[in-house]
């Protein structure tokens, strides 16, 4: 198999992966992607401007600040005043926005658990030995 035909290739196994992932989080109906992805944003940061956010999900401002307020509206997050510059609000996660994530990540891990336990012994081992190989596909961009 040649470059070209291993990219492709490559690029179908991951984005059906990747589908099969994202169907198992009960947040799929719920978000958008873009939101989705500020939560998470939120989940590794722990707080974030904004400004921030919007520049990150690659949106507008005024795009952030709907999600912002939808979120803030169900819980998810919660806002606190800069001590520095009261004109600045840092955006958190809320206690259950974080349960939003670790029951996602849960839910993806058991799924993706029940199909790695369908791999022979073999293809478990293969698999382990591509992590490393996948990992630096992943850090080259």
């Amino acid at each position: 198999m040649d470059t070209s035909e291993l990219a492709s290739s490559l690029r179908l196994a991951i984005s059906s992966l990747h589908k099969g992932l994202r169907k198992q989080s009960h947040a799929v109906n719920a978000y958008s992607m873009t939101e989705i992805e500020t939560i998470a944003l939120l989940f590794r940061n722990d707080s974030l401007l904004p400004t921030e956010l919007a520049a990150m999900t690659k949106v507008k401002t005024q795009s952030m600040s709907q999600i912002l307020k939808k979120m803030e509206e169900q819980k998810i997050i919660k806002r606190s005043p800069s001590e520095d510059d009261k004109r600045k609000v840092y955006i958190s996660l809320t206690s259950y926005g974080k349960e939003i994530v670790e029951k996602t990540r849960y839910d993806k891990d058991e799924w993706l658990k029940g199909a790695i336990e369908k791999l022979t012994d073999k293809e478990k081992e293969l698999l382990t030995k591509a992590l490393p190989v996948l990992n630096k596909l992943i850090q080259t961009n």
